[in-house]
């Protein structure tokens, strides 16, 4: 991989990054046709990264298919899919975290442990430095891991440009997700909850309504009338993840989290806009 990077350097390309734990779809694939787009080299990862996994989540579970991945990457423009061994990424004796304090202990941190996004923290950081992209590209999907990188390459001083691309939704909204294949298909119709409370608080907003807790009622009773619980439904400030007041004056982002089956589900809406 270094030395595909150091060639291209030298031929004067521009590196396009896009980092992923693979079972590729459309949300994917929407990444690596935007880093096509900006043209260059055009590397993506495959790694299930062991460090961002509890103890009891679904590393053992997690689909894995690397002939049809690099089958789908290379019909989305890929030069290199980069698909290095846990043991390559973590050697023996490996010893380094990377810890990013305030955005890291709420959201999916409160749920899944801050250790969580020091293993997403680590793995990016390993896969800047091995790939040196000059531009990388997220799923808004995950929009609490994008400010996560965005710290992370601020605070470090890593010359990359990161570029948060919109979430790509099934035809019913589901945000795309590899982990939409563990929902039978009662659930996969339930599910369709988390973006229909979205869409729901966007259209209050839309209306004027601007009480932190008028909008987040507005989406859970949606949540409520398929039976789903939230791990969290907050209103978060789009920047830094702060917490909103009572009323919402700058832009923010509405987030949830549910288990629906054996799913576990994230999507979230910037209040105001269109994803």
């Amino acid at each position: 991989m270094r030395q595909v990077v150091r060639e291209a350097r030298t031929a004067g390309q521009h590196i396009g990054f896009v980092p992923t734990m693979g079972a590729f779809h459309d949300g994917h694939r929407a990444l690596m046709r935007a880093a096509r787009v900006d043209g260059g080299l055009v590397v993506a990862s495959l790694f299930v990264n062991p460090a961002q996994f509890g103890p009891n989540e679904d590393l053992a579970a997690y689909p894995r298919d690397e002939k049809r991945d690099a089958d789908l990457a290379r019909d989305a423009g890929v030069d290199v899919l980069f698909a290095p061994t846990a043991s390559e990424i973590y050697p023996g004796g490996f010893a380094t975290t990377i810890h990013i304090t305030g955005v890291t202990e709420i959201l999916c941190g409160a749920v899944r442990g801050a250790e969580h996004f020091d293993g997403v923290a680590t793995v990016v950081t390993k896969l800047f430095t091995i790939v040196q992209p000059d531009t990388a590209y997220f799923g808004q999907k995950d929009a609490q891991q994008v400010v996560v990188i965005r710290r992370l390459v601020r605070d470090l001083n890593l010359d990359v440009r990161i570029v948060a691309c919109p979430i790509v939704r099934e035809d019913d909204g589901l945000a795309m997700s590899s982990r939409n294949v563990y929902l039978t298909p009662s659930d996969r119709r339930r599910a369709t909850a988390l973006n229909a409370a979205l869409t729901a608080a966007n259209a209050a907003f839309a209306t004027g309504e601007r009480n932190t807790a008028a909008l987040l009622s507005a989406a859970r009773r949606v949540l409520d009338a398929d039976g789903i619980s939230p791990e969290y439904l907050e209103l978060r400030r789009a920047d830094d993840l702060a917490a909103v007041g009572e009323t919402v004056t700058d832009e923010a982002i509405l987030a949830v989290a549910a288990r629906v089956g054996a799913a576990r589900l994230i999507d979230n809406r910037t209040l105001g806009g269109d994803a």
